[in-house]
């Protein structure tokens, strides 16, 4: 993948279509599976970060090109004047009326899924509340093992490309909104929120453990 620095706000890249499949997309799927472009475009964006210390904060305008061999992708962040007001990014008003996380969402769709349906209110229903979560170190894994009030989550733990993932997954019918807020605050204490998916994990990481994560970590290191 090919990165361009424009301005301390702005960035470019291209990524071909031998890259993406190489990277274990399919060409077509990127343009009509929204979790797997999504999961490209982090992809991409992790990368770009470690590159370029490019951070993904606030309101983003995302533009992708299609090439004839790849994808010209540009990524400009608002920018915030002296005021501590931001500038206005070129984005609809229906789009500045979403939260952060759901705009990026909504542009990506925009610009890898024009044509898709939005889903039925049905098919959304049974979606388990998920999070994945990165840390830098086992230790901080372990550090978080000994919180209490954490055995009821469903967790899973990956390795992949020398960082550690923990997958968690709330039952709603266990806990309530302002508990999940409250142990989310906990887990984000030692890792970071990460945007792969945990279908990529489970296909090019290694599971560590596969369930019952801090209870089994305790076994062992305490």
């Amino acid at each position: 993948m090919e990165i361009e620095r424009i301005n301390e706000n702005t960035v470019k890249f291209y990524i071909s279509y031998l890259d993406i499949e190489q990277r274990g997309f399919d060409r077509e799927e990127i343009w009509y599976n929204r979790e797997r472009s999504e999961e490209l475009f982090w992809e991409m964006m992790d990368e770009v970060h470690q590159e370029e210390e490019f951070e993904v904060e606030g309101p983003l305008w995302i533009q992708v090109h299609a090439l004839d061999k790849g994808l010209e992708v540009l990524v400009t962040r608002a920018q915030v004047g002296k005021d501590g007001q931001r500038f206005d990014l070129p984005i609809s008003d229906k789009l500045k009326d979403l939260p952060v996380d759901e705009r990026i969402e909504e542009l990506l769709d925009q610009q890898f899924n024009p044509a898709k349906d939005e889903l039925d209110d049905e098919e959304l229903v049974d979606e388990p509340l998920e999070f994945l979560l990165r840390f830098k170190d086992f230790e901080d894994v372990i550090s978080l093992s000994k919180r209490p009030g954490l055995d009821d989550i469903f967790t899973r733990l990956f390795a992949y490309e020398n960082k550690y993932y923990l997958y968690v997954e709330f039952d709603e019918e266990i806990f309530s909104e302002d508990e999940i807020d409250d142990l989310l605050s906990i887990l984000l204490e030692y890792g970071l929120e990460s945007h792969l998916t945990i279908h990529r994990l489970e296909e090019y990481g290694k599971e560590v453990i596969e369930d019952n994560v801090f209870e089994t970590l305790r076994k062992h290191f305490m």
